[in-house]
């Protein structure tokens, strides 16, 4: 077992890169610091840290060990919170794109929450693209989105091809131009639906734009137009389009959470972990929805 004391005097040097500096902000002497991880280093019997007279850096045993120290911490932190009477709460900060709050998802989110009340869940609901401006400027620890066809962040949740939806009482000619209803620009969907249109050569217009999900869902059962989203969105008067009606076939898009680095850790991967292995009961229909 690792000593969390030792583990968090081996985060601080990791952090300033320096012996000195890593006391400073413990509040301890270089040689109790040089003291601990000399002891860490035996605990692990490697070498952690490369030292010379001008840096210090992590070996390639020691980068593997912060991502160890940092859990081990975290979650020490937590269990001490916890047990710990006024003790601060850890705030997680989370953001989910609008189709998400259709399904069970709440369920989910009210269970992690009973199970962990040492942590005070702030949601953010909203469109795809402000949620990863609010991410990358730091305002949210974890997002689970659809992810940008450019970005490769994030563990993959669900893949699906979108479909072409509109009101089982729309009546419209295939064969005149589709009038599509569509989120304001930029949209992952609605590059999907007009990239797919254009391929075919098909026309198309403009029909109704949105900034929220439920002016997308009134524009489609007021009959103003057909869109491409997830098959989240069915529901009610809202029905899958049949392929007889000549649209082009839609490419995937995929579900991901993302935080604020490559490694998640303490509330933000507690809740991404959750999410992973609830994921199918979010879409009902997997084994017909789900595409590749």
């Amino acid at each position: 077992m690792f000593d969390p004391v030792l583990l968090k005097t081996f985060l601080a040097v990791i952090e300033t890169r320096h012996f000195t500096e890593a006391g400073k902000k413990l509040g301890l002497s270089q040689p109790t610091i040089s003291q601990h991880i000399r002891r860490l280093e035996a605990a692990a019997g490697r070498a952690l840290l490369a030292r010379d007279t001008h840096k210090v850096e992590p070996t390639a045993d020691g980068n593997v060990m912060a991502g160890f120290a940092r859990d081990i911490v975290e979650a020490n932190q937590r269990a001490s919170d916890y047990f710990t009477d006024g003790a601060p709460r850890t705030h997680l900060h989370f953001g989910v794109s609008e189709d998400l709050v259709l399904t069970k998802l709440p369920e989910i989110l009210r269970g992690f929450t009973g199970a962990n009340p040492q942590i005070e869940l702030h949601l953010t609901v909203g469109l795809t693209g402000m949620l990863y401006d609010r991410l990358d400027s730091g305002r949210l620890d974890l997002v689970f989105a659809k992810r940008r066809r450019e970005d490769i962040r994030g563990r993959l949740i669900w893949r699906e091809r979108l479909s072409w939806i509109a009101s089982r009482h729309m009546a419209w000619d295939p064969a005149a131009p589709v009038p599509l209803v569509l989120y304001a620009s930029p949209s992952i969907t609605g590059d999907l639906a007009v990239e797919a249109l254009n391929r075919q050569g098909r026309q198309w217009y403009l029909a109704c734009s949105s900034g929220s999900l439920s002016g997308i869902r009134a524009a489609i059962e007021a009959g103003l137009g057909i869109t491409a989203q997830s098959n989240l969105l069915l529901s009610g008067d809202l029905v899958k389009l049949p392929e007889d009606q000549g649209l082009p076939e839609l490419d995937p898009v995929e579900f991901v959470v993302v935080g604020r680095s490559a490694h998640l850790h303490g509330a933000s991967a507690a809740l991404a972990a959750v999410i992973a292995a609830q994921a199918p009961s979010l879409w009902p229909m997997a084994a017909e929805q789900a595409q590749g």
